[in-house]
């Protein structure tokens, strides 16, 4: 990207201004403990901190065995959040997840006893070994940040992110997570197996769960609220919608693809870029913030129209194909 174009999405021609330092020095420091703990995976840290900072929630698809509750677990003991994990198996019922109201004799009524989706941090381990019912519990308290139980709503805490891992579909005992709730998700993204040297790191060290009993936090609830207001805030010029704009219009009108983005899609799309141009120290987007995450973001909303088609690296032929209005 030339100068004047970028000049065009800063909002502020002739210079591009920095996010507040301390934000920089914070994210920097979070960033370089994660990266300490999920060896040789700067891109896959630095998304899943771009997801939370963004307000969205995570979804990891990987094999068994490469660090995904791993990421999540050392995700919310740095910034300093509450977490609880839920294992995801077959027989897991929607009031192990939400809650259930228990009867008290001495009051002759019900009270409503929260279950583990009552933590600013959810880790759903495992989530597509749920039957589709208990994979619904989720739904709500993802979009609405509450439960309804009885029919009496009770608001999650804040911040509130979800982090689930799914392992690949064609393992045993996996239920497909429907399209609905796959778009829940701001990101999915994937760990992959390390590379040589990491891996060696990763055999000679001590245990994983000694190293993250050792990790210290970085953040607490507040400054995590701070950030994502921060993101929130940062500038999203005119011409940097019309190119999230312009990849919505042909993903709907593209012939290799069954159906095109929601506007859910564009809004998840916006937000992350956001938050990763206030991760790299921006106070504006410019579209190669937008090009960074549209993997995660959009793939998993993208399917093609044959079946001979691998549903991977959709997003990148959309963003090869659609110029910068």
């Amino acid at each position: 990207m030339t100068d004047s174009t970028r000049r065009e999405f800063s909002g502020n021609p002739g210079r591009v201004d920095t996010a507040d330092d301390s934000i920089g020095e914070t994210v920097a420091r979070v960033l370089s403990l994660i990266n300490e703990v999920i060896l040789g995976k700067p891109l896959q840290a630095k998304l899943a901190l771009s997801c939370m900072v963004a307000g969205g929630h995570l979804l990891i698809e990987d094999v068994p065995g490469v660090g995904k509750t791993t990421l999540g677990q050392v995700l919310a003991r740095v910034l300093g959040l509450e977490l609880s994990r839920i294992q995801f198996t077959s027989d897991l019922l929607p009031a192990d997840i939400v809650g259930i109201g228990v009867y008290r004799s001495a009051t002759e009524s019900f009270r409503f006893q929260p279950g583990p989706i009552f933590s600013e941090v959810v880790l759903a381990d495992e989530l597509n070994r749920a039957t589709p019912k208990a994979q619904s519990a989720l739904l709500e308290a993802m979009e609405e940040h509450q439960v309804t139980v009885d029919g009496e709503s009770h608001v999650l805490p804040t911040p509130f992110f979800v982090i689930a891992t799914q392992n690949p579909m064609n393992q045993v005992g996996t239920f497909p997570l429907p399209e609905s709730q796959l778009d829940r998700f701001m990101m999915r993204i994937g760990i992959g197996y390390p590379d040589p040297l990491a891996e060696k790191q990763l055999l000679t060290r001590p245990d994983t769960r000694i190293i993250l009993s050792g990790l210290a936090p970085l953040m607490s609830a507040d400054k995590v609220i701070e950030l994502q207001a921060a993101a929130a805030s940062v500038h999203t010029s005119v011409a940097l919608v019309d190119y999230a704009q312009a990849l919505l219009a042909a993903s709907r009108r593209s012939p290799w693809l069954l159906q095109g983005l929601s506007p859910r899609a564009g809004i998840a799309l916006v937000r992350a870029a956001r938050a990763w141009a206030l991760l790299n120290g921006q106070d504006h987007v410019v579209p190669e913030d937008l090009q960074q995450v549209a993997a995660a973001v959009l793939d998993h909303r993208l399917q093609p129209a044959e079946r001979e088609v691998p549903a991977g690296g959709l997003a990148e032929r959309l963003i090869r194909e659609t110029d910068i209005p």
